[in-house]
């Protein structure tokens, strides 16, 4: 159990300890945490791409399931942590247990919900996502262990956000980290020694989830944690609900935005063939991992906005978040050069098919151009789903792979065919900084003093 003290001393740490300091310090495990997550991400990429283009394109048509079940995941996740966060600024501390209880079993039931309907309708599930023919016997297989770690995938996500929100980042990124590093090493053994193909990937992908299910329990068991994730603790109270729910919304948005835009552009390629699909996966997961610094400065930004938000120090949310956006601004610059001149050898790098490397490179390069802004809208998006601005988080959430991006993939794949499709992504995360900037500003500008 936590004594009053260990809790005084973490409400003074993320109160009072300078922002540039305590973002830096919650930044760091997160970005190393998911730098090794993608990296397995794209080990499966890697070691599939072996195979063939076909085999290739069928993680790119998965990673649509990924991203819905996650979509759930994130919904609860960051819907509980949120609160959970502001609750602590508040230091009510049991209400806090019963946000983390609610979200962590609600996030079990819907991935077993996600399993049973996922293999009763593995087939139409991956036609949907855009698989092609030739890619649906591939994807068939990787699908079912991924549906089979359902559970695994969406209450991590959960545990994950719990333990950032509180301010222990680095609890999170042991769970995840040893996860990954075992995926690569699974996926190695079981693809390359053992030769199981793309199922390999998968089983690799499954146990590994589930170690890290594990993993991130062990701090909540041994009471490192202010949040429980007891039964006893579950409150199944439709307004606590509603709030996770609402306040999770906007994740829910992003991912499953994700997904459905996934699906897509994965069905616009296909008209292109294997190729194209299989070029527009390894891109996309480039990018994941090129704005992972992004991502996980922005993670280390929303425990603290959201907790100097409910403890009423407003100046700080502010200041964190342009530290956060400067910093991922100049990070982001420097990645973004050396990408788009070694685009094609980082596509070749992953499948040596001249197709793919040539639809993949063009694409490659447009990206380079809108992750250097995408922080704008990154931020701005976290930042008012942290403190509670369900609504405005929910709008700029659905702009980027939604209300952005959809109209953009068929437009310019109406006008410009192939060469549309490769732009459609980068000039959507343009478009959607220039939009979500200036909520950003118009807060700061009506921001309540301190203590108000």
């Amino acid at each position: 159990m936590f004594s009053d003290l260990s809790k005084d001393e973490q409400y003074d740490k993320m109160a009072n300890e300078p922002v540039n300091k305590l973002i830096l310090s919650l930044s760091i495990p997160t970005i190393i945490s998911m730098l090794v997550t993608n990296i397995y991400n794209m080990a499966d990429t890697y070691f599939v791409s072996g195979i063939s283009t076909s085999a290739s394109g069928a993680t790119g048509v998965v990673f649509g399931l990924m991203a819905l079940l996650q979509a759930f995941g994130f919904m609860f996740g960051h819907g509980a942590g949120s609160n959970i966060s502001r609750l602590l600024g508040a230091r009510n501390y049991k209400k806090a247990r019963n946000f983390s209880s609610d979200s962590f079993w609600l996030s079990i039931f819907f991935g077993l919900i996600f399993l049973v309907f996922g293999l009763f309708f593995m087939d139409p599930l991956m036609k949907l996502l855009g698989s092609t023919g030739t890619i649906l016997p591939y994807a068939r297989i990787y699908s079912f262990y991924i549906l089979l770690a359902a559970p695994a995938m969406t209450s991590s996500c959960v545990m994950n956000n719990i333990l950032r929100y509180e301010g222990q980042a680095f609890y999170a990124m042991i769970g995840l980290t040893s996860g990954g590093l075992l995926n690569i090493l699974g996926d190695f053994i079981l693809v390359n020694i053992f030769n199981m193909g793309i199922a390999g990937a998968g089983i690799s992908t499954c146990i590994t989830q589930y170690l890290s299910f594990f993993l991130l329990l062990i701090p909540f068991f041994r009471g490192k944690t202010q949040s429980r994730l007891s039964f006893r603790y579950f409150l199944p109270d439709q307004n606590m609900i509603a709030n996770i729910v609402l306040t999770g919304f906007p994740s829910f948005l992003r991912q499953g935005l994700n997904s459905a835009s996934t699906m897509i552009i994965n069905n616009f390629a296909g008209v292109y063939g294997d190729s194209a699909i299989a070029a527009i996966s390894i891109v996309n997961r480039i990018c994941l991992f090129l704005n992972c610094v992004t991502i996980g400065i922005g993670q280390g930004f929303q425990p603290v906005s959201a907790f100097n938000f409910g403890a009423k120090k407003y100046s700080r949310v502010k200041k964190g978040y342009y530290y956060s956006l400067k910093a991922a601004l100049l990070i982001m610059l420097i990645f973004g050069f050396i990408s788009y001149f070694f685009a094609s050898d980082l596509i070749r790098f992953f499948r040596n098919d001249p197709d793919v490397i040539l639809i993949g490179s063009v694409m490659m390069r447009i990206q380079c151009l809108s992750i250097i802004v995408s922080p704008f809208a990154v931020y701005s998006d976290m930042m008012f789903q942290s403190i509670g601005k369900k609504f405005t988080a929910m709008f700029l959430a659905s702009l980027r792979r939604g209300l952005v991006l959809i109209p953009a993939v068929i437009i310019l794949s109406h006008f410009f065919n192939l060469t549309g499709l490769e732009y459609s992504q980068g000039v959507s995360d343009i478009i959607t900084s220039l939009i979500c900037y200036p909520f950003s500003l118009h807060f700061f500008r009506t921001m309540p003093n301190d203590g108000e």
